[in-house]
Formats: structure tokens, C-alpha cells, sequence
């Protein structure tokens, strides 16, 4: 069973957990939760943590940063690297942990175990009946749950028809914001684009035909 550490600030990583949790309750997923307000510098960040921080980073296989403060995921990646924990923290730049684009564009990294083969870039497998989606199964999705929900909205469409839907339902799912983060991209956008090709991908390997 992995262990998985989440540490979150003021309940930023919650509907993640949940949906994790929900896909994967063979995990063992333990939270910290670290509570601001915070101001833009944070002088000495160490105070803001359990004093028994290493002890959960022994426990831990993986850990999850949810913190999305500069300081505080810096202290952080430092313990976790005296550790030997890697960290996956979305949407940020940190040449010390994994930090895909968004959560739903992680790659398959054995260093990261069972949560990177569950959850990261979608893959579906679909069966295509008179050019309609007859039955749709999620291979690896978004930790934040969309990818499951989307396919089910795709259920029965035409082909053409369900490609588009499924980035706007996964867009409708998702809870990353809609404005441009570090890498300049647009986490919504992102996270629909990526959806909309691993549908393609899986209508293809079905036999079926895109417009694309």
C-alpha cells in the first residue's frame, strides 16, 4: 500500500483528497493541514508546521503539496529531500519536485508509484457502436475526480459530437483556475485539450473515425 502525505493550506487540496480517496481507497492517505492567512514572505516557515514534520515524511511514500506558498513549499521540498520523499506540487516551477502543468498532465513515473499509474494524463478505452460512444473506461485520469465524471457525460454521443464535450465537461469539472499560471498556459484550457486527444487517441485504437 503507498503512503501518500498531503499538505495543504487552509483546505486547498480537500476536493482532491476526496476524489483520490473515492478512486483509490486502498491508498493510505494522511492530511496536514497548515492554516494562513500568510503574508507574501514568510520569514521563518518552519513554525507553520507540525514540530513532528520528519516524522510523517518517514512514514511517507509521496507527498502532495496543496500549500501554493512560495516559502512554505520551499521548507517543505527541503525536508522532503533530506527525507528521500519526492513531491509532486501542480502549476509551479520547483527544479526539486514534480510539477506537471496541471494535475491532469502528470506523467506515468515509477518514482511516484501507484498514484502516477492512477492518476495523471488521461487514457480511456471506448467502444464504438454505429459511430456512437456505447461504453467508455477510465484508464488514468485527473486526481481532482473530472476525468470520471466527464466520460460519463460522453455516454452514447455521435464521435464527433463527443470529442468536444468531453473538454468542456472535464473544464466544468475541474477546479483549476482559469487564468494563466507560471507556464503562461491557461490550466482550463490545458485540462480540457488533454481530455479532448485521449479521447481521440482511444476512438482511434476502437476502430472508430474523427473529423480530426
Amino acid at each position: 500500500m503507498q503512503k501518500i502525505l498531503v499538505l495543504q493550506r487552509d483546505g486547498l487540496g480537500a476536493t482532491k483528497v476526496r476524489a483520490v480517496a473515492e478512486q483509490r481507497p486502498d491508498l493510505a492517505l494522511h492530511v496536514i493541514d497548515v492554516d494562513g492567512p500568510f503574508p507574501p514572505i514568510v520569514d521563518d516557515p518552519q513554525d507553520h508546521f507540525p514540530a513532528d514534520l520528519d516524522a510523517h515524511l518517514a512514514w511517507a511514500d509521496l507527498v502532495l503539496d496543496h500549500l501554493y506558498q512560495p516559502d512554505l513549499t520551499d521548507h517543505l521540498v527541503d525536508r522532503c529531500e533530506a527525507a528521500g520523499v519526492p513531491v509532486i506540487a501542480s502549476g509551479r516551477k520547483l527544479p526539486r519536485a514534480h510539477t506537471p502543468t496541471t494535475c491532469c498532465t502528470l506523467g506515468r513515473l515509477e518514482e511516484l508509484g501507484e498514484y502516477a499509474r492512477e492518476f495523471g494524463a488521461p487514457e480511456f478505452e471506448v467502444t464504438v457502436e454505429e459511430g456512437r460512444i456505447a461504453a467508455v473506461r477510465v484508464l488514468r485520469g485527473a486526481p481532482c475526480g473530472a476525468t470520471w465524471k466527464a466520460a460519463r457525460e460522453v455516454l452514447g454521443m455521435q464521435v464527433d459530437e463527443a470529442i468536444p464535450k468531453i473538454g468542456l465537461a472535464t473544464q466544468f469539472n475541474c477546479y483549476a483556475k482559469a487564468n494563466p499560471n507560471v507556464f503562461l498556459t491557461n490550466p482550463l484550457h490545458v485540462a480540457g485539450e488533454v481530455h479532448i486527444s485521449a479521447l481521440e487517441k482511444a476512438i482511434r485504437r476502437a476502430g472508430g473515425k474523427t473529423s480530426s
